[in-house]
């Protein structure tokens, strides 16, 4: 069901700072996006594309972030969730639930302009997981 891994997210509190690392010490130079709010999720992304991944900088935006309740618990950051392309997201949320895997919410429009789910973590090895929409 799942394809390619998409993307690792990565929560940090501070977003600038965070991309600045990306960019200048570990050089990787213009494969560092400009950031883009996304109020729907309550985060603002940054993504560097690493060649055969990318990773996707998180930070809060907003009260209500689920980024900053992450944040609370790992002030230093880290690991949020990893993103896997599935062909058809409708689908493949009707074959988790029959499962009896918990698909957290309806599928919203992410950061590619796709839309996108997630699973819950106590479902799958205690990693949060995205699933996003191929075009």
């Amino acid at each position: 069901m799942i394809g390619r891994l998409n993307h690792v997210a990565i929560a940090t509190g501070n977003l600038q700072q965070a991309a600045d690392l990306y960019k200048t010490v570990l050089a990787t130079n213009d494969q560092v996006s400009e950031p883009q709010a996304l109020p729907e999720h309550g985060v603002t992304t940054v993504f560097v594309n690493t060649g055969n991944t990318k990773l996707e900088l998180l930070e809060p935006l907003g009260d209500s972030s689920p980024i900053a309740a992450f944040l609370e618990r790992n002030p230093a950051g880290g690991v949020h969730h990893l993103c896997f392309e599935v062909e058809d997201l409708d689908s493949a949320c009707a074959q988790l639930t029959s499962a009896g895997m918990r698909v957290l919410g309806e599928p919203k429009i992410g950061a590619h302009g796709l839309p996108v789910v997630f699973l819950h973590p106590k479902d799958c090895g205690g990693v949060l997981i995205e699933l996003e929409q191929t075009k």
